[in-house]
């Protein structure tokens, strides 16, 4: 159940003393000078998404590789009981193809590996683009409504609670 995210930009310019509206006006005048001093809080709030998004894909490629070496876990614990002569199919490309347990699982072996690699690589990055994220966020002040509450919440709070097995509010940031 979760709610529209209201994402504010506090952050003005230098000459931004005025509210929305005055921005909105400066836009269809010719005069650009308030927006040299940096992006719009339109393009911050994008850049800022993006990023999110950038991070939840990854997140959920990770959770499917992570199926993919449990499965390949089963198949190879199974495989192990049974006489290495046996045939036994596997799916290669689209194409079913007869091959013995000897074969198989060696093979199956080393794609949980390759998987297992890409999975951990997989998490660097996650937490690579989790502090990008969090230096986008002071960089430009971005608050998410509902997220910092409480005054003892800040952004080192929220990163514990998603260690902790994801955030419970209504932001849906994962930070790991």
């Amino acid at each position: 159940m979760r709610g529209p995210l209201l994402l504010t930009h506090s952050k003005m310019a230098a000459s931004g003393s005025g509210s929305s509206s005055s921005a909105a006006g400066s836009k269809s005048s010719s005069s650009g000078g308030g927006k040299q001093s940096g992006p719009s809080a339109e393009q911050v709030v994008a850049g800022f998404q993006r990023l999110r998004q950038e991070q939840r894909s990854m997140a959920t490629k990770v959770a499917e590789l992570e199926m993919e070496i449990n499965e390949h876990s089963l198949v190879i614990d199974t495989l192990k009981e049974v006489d290495p002569s046996r045939r036994c199919y596997r799916l290669v490309g689209g194409v079913l193809v007869e091959r013995t347990v000897k074969e198989v699982v060696p093979a199956l072996e080393s794609n949980k590996e390759q998987i297992s690699k890409v999975v951990e690589t997989l998490k660097t990055q996650m937490q690579t683009k989790g502090r990008e994220l969090n230096e986008y966020r002071e960089r430009y002040n971005i608050r998410i409504v509902g997220e910092e509450d409480g005054p003892g919440k800040g952004p080192s709070a929220s990163s514990q609670e998603s260690d902790a097995g994801g955030s419970k509010g209504g932001a849906g940031v994962l930070v790991s």
